[in-house]
């Protein structure tokens, strides 16, 4: 481990840990944020482990825990006895303790169901009914809740009461006899109101909600678009079942802008939590040789394509020199085509049924694109080139040459950018990942479509047959 990127009671704590001296580390964690003894959890071999975990005890290993990558989870929680683990569950937050729960084994589940209180319990479970990856698998039903009839002095002393459960005050929501929620209030409304005031005249309309079932992207998108602390969290009758807070957010926003960077990048298979350094080798190359040898298979089309055309290049043994280029540049402008449009459908800013206006709009940016790449190339191919080589090779001058490659450029880039942009539609449609579908498809497709639009239309306007 590079000590140097340690804090100072981190530095602390690795002394320990090589003294075995339980009494300085535990005064060392202490001092330590969770999330930085998370991180050295991680990168300490399965003895430290044991005596970290152990030495640091249930009370302050509940938020570590919290922090640890998926896969070490149980593994951490297996190094405690059925009392601590009592004390450690309990202590855990209900979306905390639920994502625990969806991480472990069933074994481990029956197990950790047996050790909570009934409360626990039952929150617990209806929490697990919702997806992982749901607005209902990451919220917290700890929340300030306040009914519209209450006084301020009511409502200050039910606050009062539940401060240590509610995750946080920062807004509290206001819910009518059924549960219901109707409004949502602020701690400095209280703070500056009469005893006497009800809440129902100083609380404001709580227009923005999310249903328990939405994806957790959905949820966190609303918390970025409208500059919210906290986000309620409804069912399809408006219930108040719980909030997704902003550190949520921004844990959900990470994930996903991981998820689809990996798929982006032809890489496979389940998230890894673990950081870059402890993954293993194995986990590696399993999430990333299916595509490699996938897409292996399908450039040899590309291949074809160019044995098809060998007479072609024989003829003019010149015209590789602005192959790759072609290609590449397609591959480039439908790239950077799929990533626009794969950001917007993020943010929510599109959807299948604007493919049209899509492709409208991509059609005219490719073909300003195409012309002024097309442009430069060409007039480098006409007065640039022919100081370093005095002929062409075949039956053409430069100036021939140059039309028909800036032709064939600007077919390349406007044909690339329309697919980019309406490859992730397409795979929108069809219920498939865009980020999975887009950019392996792309590329192996630009380079068979880029060799047949730059052979056709050299060959057609040289004279090559």
């Amino acid at each position: 481990m590079a000590e140097e990127s340690y804090t100072a009671p981190l530095l602390e704590l690795l002394r320990a840990l090589e003294a075995k001296d339980g009494s300085a580390l535990l005064a060392a964690a202490g001092d330590a944020h969770y999330a930085d003894l998370a991180g050295l959890y991680e990168n300490l071999d399965d003895e430290n482990r044991d005596f970290f975990i152990k030495t640091i005890g249930p009370e302050l290993a509940t938020d570590v825990i919290a922090e640890l990558p998926d896969t070490l989870i149980e593994d951490a929680l297996d190094h405690f006895k059925p009392a601590q683990l009592r004390v450690l569950l309990g202590n855990l937050s209900d979306d905390d303790r639920v994502d625990v729960f969806q991480v472990v084994s069933k074994e481990a589940q029956v197990r950790f169901f047996s050790l909570l209180g009934p409360r626990d319990l039952e929150l617990t479970r209806n929490l697990l009914k919702y997806e992982e990856d749901s607005a209902g698998g990451r919220m917290t039903t700890h929340v300030g809740r306040l009914t519209a009839d209450m006084t301020v002095k009511q409502a200050i002393a039910v606050l009062r009461r539940d401060k240590e459960d509610a995750e946080t005050l920062a807004r509290i929501f206001v819910v009518d006899a059924q549960g219901c929620l109707v409004g949502k209030i602020r701690l400095r409304d209280l703070a500056f109101s009469t005893w006497d005031t009800q809440i129902f005249d100083i609380m404001e309309a709580a227009d923005e909600t999310v249903l328990a079932t939405s994806d957790q992207e959905e949820a966190a998108r609303m918390l970025s678009k409208y500059d919210l602390v906290v986000l309620p969290v409804v069912d399809e009758f408006h219930h108040l079942l719980g909030v997704i807070t902003h550190d949520d957010a921004l844990e959900i926003l990470q994930e996903e802008s991981t998820e689809d960077i990996e798929k982006l990048s032809g890489i496979g298979g389940e998230q890894s939590e673990v950081s870059y350094l402890n993954t293993s080798v194995v986990l590696q190359f399993r999430r990333r040789v299916l595509w490699l040898v996938g897409l292996a298979f399908v450039s040899i089309a590309s291949g074809y394509v160019m044995f098809r055309f060998s007479d072609l290049l024989g003829n003019a043994f010149i015209l590789t020199l602005f192959l790759p280029m072609v290609v590449a540049a397609g591959g480039n402008s439908g790239g950077q085509a799929a990533a626009m449009v794969i950001r917007a459908m993020a943010l929510g800013e599109i959807s299948p049924g604007n493919a049209l206006r899509i492709a409208w709009k991509e059609a005219r940016t490719g073909i300003a694109l195409g012309t002024t790449l097309g442009l430069c190339i060409g007039l480098a191919i006409a007065f640039i080139l022919p100081q370093f080589q005095r002929e062409t090779g075949g039956a053409f001058g430069f100036f021939q040459l140059a039309i028909s490659v800036s032709v064939a450029l600007t077919a390349q880039v406007f044909s690339s950018t329309v697919l980019g942009a309406l490859l992730p539609i397409a795979a929108d449609k069809f219920k498939l990942d865009p980020a999975v579908v887009s950019a392996p498809s792309l590329a192996s497709m630009v380079d068979i479509s880029g060799m047949l639009i730059y052979f056709s239309i050299v060959g057609a306007i040289l004279h090559l047959h």
